[in-house]
């Protein structure tokens, strides 16, 4: 996705935990700054869930639940971000789980995503944490978690994919607002947040195809507005000749079938709008009459170019 306000603002793009973000700024002094403390931030995340760096926290949690259940003291960061994850699966009736992380593996999504590409054949290795498991998805309501201590199930591997974006645009967005003047949009990888009064004029918000044209642009006019897309080919993959991507459906532990390329969302945070988008994607055909009922406005485009939208989603 793109954007823009009434205001030209100044922008800046760069690259972190595998994909590519934009600060939008509008007051130019503000926009290194801004930078500066959205990366910090997202190295600090990288290191505390990414599941592709034996030593973040993510990855020891699993390494620690190989052979039982485990309870540890994570950092108040990952903490903070589980808690994001298991609001997402409570919102979405488990839809969104963010224990599918064996699963995701077992589709193949073990590494950056460049490295998945770039294999032709054969599954990926599974970890031996997956050996003698009785289910690749053992299910958000087994996790617990007390302020910092975290209890997983034997044989979890936390996957916050689904979720930890979108959280990651709520938290910079407000830490800007707070710490900085002006006005923002945080854009993690299609995950958008923004901020400060739109007096002057709201964001309009391009809602790009895989192939980055662009298919509606919509328009936020409320002070603080969310919009994310899911999609089914930006993190996708070949391997035997099967389509693999990175959403999960947990009710089957498979990556989930949907007729639906992508689903934009919008709502107060990323991380309901995230929540909204991804579930849509696992549902497939239900995704309207659900998202209608929860009053969620929505585009979804099919997998063969058309596309639908529920109640409250701007015409074009």
């Amino acid at each position: 996705m793109s954007a823009q306000t009434d205001i030209e603002p100044v922008a800046t793009t760069f690259r972190a935990i595998g994909t590519d973000h934009t600060i939008l700024a509008t007051d130019p002094d503000a926009l290194e700054p801004a930078v500066r403390l959205a990366q910090q931030h997202l190295a600090d995340l990288d290191v505390a869930a990414s599941r592709f760096r034996s030593d973040s926290e993510v990855s020891g949690l699993a390494r620690a639940a190989r052979s039982g259940p485990v309870t540890a003291t994570v950092s108040p960061l990952l903490a903070s971000y589980v808690q994001a994850a298991l609001q997402t699966a409570q919102v979405t009736d488990g839809l969104v789980d963010f224990t599918v992380g064996a699963a995701v593996v077992a589709a193949g999504y073990d590494a950056d995503i460049e490295i998945v590409r770039a294999r032709t054949s054969g599954p990926a290795d599974l970890p031996d944490s997956l050996a003698g498991r009785h289910s690749l998805v053992p299910g958000w309501r087994h996790v617990r978690l007390d302020g910092h201590r975290l209890s997983l199930p034997r044989g979890c591997v936390i996957d916050l994919g689904a979720s930890a974006k979108a959280h990651a645009a709520d938290v910079i967005a407000a830490a800007l607002a707070a710490a900085l003047p002006g006005r923002f949009l945080v854009n993690l990888g299609g995950d958008i947040a923004t901020n400060g009064a739109a007096a002057q004029g709201g964001w309009r918000i391009g809602i790009e195809d895989a192939d980055g044209s662009t298919l509606q642009t919509i328009e936020t006019r409320t002070g603080t507005t969310a919009v994310t897309t899911s999609s089914t080919r930006h993190r996708h993959w070949l391997r035997d000749g099967i389509p693999g991507h990175h959403i999960v459906d947990p009710r089957t532990g498979e990556v989930a079938r949907s007729p639906w390329a992508q689903v934009t969302c919008v709502a107060e945070t990323a991380l309901l709008a995230n929540a909204a988008s991804t579930a849509s994607i696992v549902l497939g055909s239900e995704a309207p009459a659900w998202l209608t009922a929860r009053g969620i406005p929505a585009r979804l485009d099919s997998l063969q170019g058309d596309s639908t939208t529920t109640p409250g989603w701007p015409a074009p």
